[in-house]
C-alpha cells in the first residue's frame, strides 16, 4: 500500500510500505478513505517529538472496514467509520474512568505513572513516535486499528467524510478544553491560537452558551478563517503578549476571561530572544503562550491547556498561579467520552466542521501538505487528504 513516512526531522515522503495485518481478535483493518494532517504531526515532522525509524504518521481518519478479528463484535465488514485518536483497550482504570489517553494497556513497552519526558507516558496514539506506542498511523491507504470494539463509530450515511472526519481529534479536543472551564452559559472564552483546534474550540464555546468568544493569533489569514467560521472577535498578537492581555482585561471589565485556551503548545513564533533562552535552559520550545493565557485569564478562572509540552521548563509563574487562584488542566482529550455527544451535534446541523478545510491534497502531495502547513503559506488552515487519488 501507499503510506505517508517520516524518515527525519522535515522529511516525509509517499512510500510504498507492506499491508497491515491483524494481529490481535479485536483488531480491525480499515481502508482509509479521508485522512487529514493535524498540528500535533508538525511536533514530529520538526523535530520536536523523537522519532527514530521510519513509521506511517496521522491520528486523523476515517474509512470502510476491510477486515475483522474473532473478537470484533460491534463492527462488521462494509461499516463506515471513524476512529478517536488515542488508542485504549476501555477496560483499564482508566478508560472506565473516561480517560482514554491514560489506557494502561495500550502503550505497554513505555507506558508509567511519572509522565517523563522520554519515559513513563500515557497511552498510545495512531502514528505518533515509539514513545506512544509504535501504532502506524492512518496517512495511508489501509491501517490497523486496535480495541476495535471501544474505539471506533459507525459515521451515519447522511454525512460527508468531511463532515465527520475531524470527530477524530480536533472537535473532541477543542470541546475538551471548553468542558474543562465548565461553560455553561454567558462566559467569555479567550482562545490563543486560530489553528484548527483553537477553531473548533470556538464552535465549542458557542454550542456551550458562551457569551463572547475572543480567538487571538499572530496571523491575519488565519484571525480571518476565525472570524468566517466561528464568528469570534479576534485580536492580533503584534507586539508580544501584553498588549493583547491588556484588550483582552479590556473587554472584560479589567478581570480577564472566564476561560482561556491555550490552543498553541510549545512551538510558537518565537524571536532570537526566546529562542536563546530555550537553549539555555535545556528547554523545547517556549511557554510564552501559557503565560500569556495566565494572565489573560481572571482570577478563579480556567486554563485549559490542548497545545502539547513535552518538556520542563524554568520559571513557570506558580507563583501567579496560586495568587490568582487559576483552575488549571491540560493533556490528551478524551475523544472516547466525547465523540457520541459530538457526532450528535453535527447530525443536528448545529455546527459545522468542514468549513475551515482550505487544502484537498492527493495523499501522493503529502510533502507539500506538511510543507505549506507547517511554514502556514498559501494561507493554509487544515489539509485533508485522499489516499486513493
Amino acid at each position: 500500500m501507499k503510506a505517508a513516512v517520516i524518515h527525519a526531522p522535515g522529511s516525509i515522503s509517499y512510500d510504498t510500505v507492506d499491508d497491515p495485518q491483524l494481529k490481535e481478535q479485536d483488531d480491525i483493518i480499515l481502508k482509509v478513505t479521508s485522512t487529514a494532517i493535524c498540528g500535533s504531526d508538525l511536533h514530529i515532522y520538526s523535530g520536536g517529538f523523537p522519532q527514530p525509524r521510519p513509521m506511517v504518521l496521522g491520528h486523523e481518519f476515517m474509512g470502510i472496514v476491510e477486515e475483522v478479528g474473532k473478537g470484533v463484535t460491534k463492527l462488521k465488514v462494509g461499516d463506515r467509520v471513524v476512529v478517536p485518536f488515542p488508542i485504549a483497550c476501555g477496560s483499564c482504570y482508566f478508560c472506565n474512568h473516561e480517560l482514554p489517553g491514560h489506557c494502561e494497556h495500550s502503550n505497554p513497552d513505555n507506558y508509567g505513572p511519572e509522565g517523563g519526558i522520554l519515559t513513563e507516558k500515557g497511552g498510545a496514539l495512531f502514528g505518533y513516535t515509539d514513545l506512544y506506542g509504535g501504532y502506524d498511523g492512518g496517512q495511508a491507504q489501509y491501517v490497523r486499528v486496535p480495541y476495535a470494539n471501544f474505539g471506533p463509530r459507525v459515521v451515519p450515511d447522511s454525512l460527508t467524510d468531511e463532515q465527520a472526519l475531524f470527530l477524530t481529534d480536533i472537535f473532541p479536543t477543542g470541546y475538551t478544553g471548553i468542558d474543562w472551564g465548565n461553560v455553561s452559559g454567558g462566559e467569555t472564552v479567550a482562545i490563543f491560537g486560530s489553528g484548527p483546534v483553537g477553531l473548533m474550540a470556538a464552535k465549542s464555546a458557542w454550542l456551550r452558551g458562551a457569551k463572547r468568544v475572543i480567538v487571538v493569533d499572530t496571523l491575519e489569514y488565519r484571525l480571518e478563517t476565525a472570524r468566517r467560521t466561528t464568528q469570534a472577535e479576534t485580536i492580533q498578537w503584534t507586539d508580544g503578549p501584553k498588549d493583547v492581555v491588556e484588550q483582552i482585561r479590556s473587554m472584560t471589565n479589567g478581570r480577564g476571561a472566564d476561560v482561556v485556551v491555550d490552543a498553541v503548545g510549545f512551538e510558537p513564533e518565537r524571536d532570537l530572544i526566546d529562542r536563546a533562552k530555550a537553549v539555555i535552559n535545556f528547554e523545547k520550545g517556549s511557554v510564552k503562550v501559557l503565560e500569556a493565557c495566565m494572565s489573560a485569564v481572571r482570577r478563579g478562572g480556567t486554563v485549559s491547556v490542548l497545545g502539547v509540552y513535552p518538556a520542563t521548563y524554568d520559571n513557570f509563574p506558580v507563583g501567579q498561579f496560586f495568587d490568582k487562584g487559576i483552575i488549571l488542566k491540560g493533556g490528551q482529550a478524551p475523544a472516547q467520552k466525547y465523540i457520541d455527544e459530538l457526532m450528535q451535534y453535527v447530525l443536528e446541523g448545529r455546527v459545522q466542521l468542514d468549513d475551515i478545510i482550505s487544502h484537498r491534497l492527493p495523499l501522493s502531495e503529502i510533502a507539500h501538505g506538511y510543507d505549506i502547513f507547517k511554514k502556514r503559506t498559501d494561507n493554509c488552515t487544515k489539509v485533508v487528504l485522499d489516499p486513493w487519488s
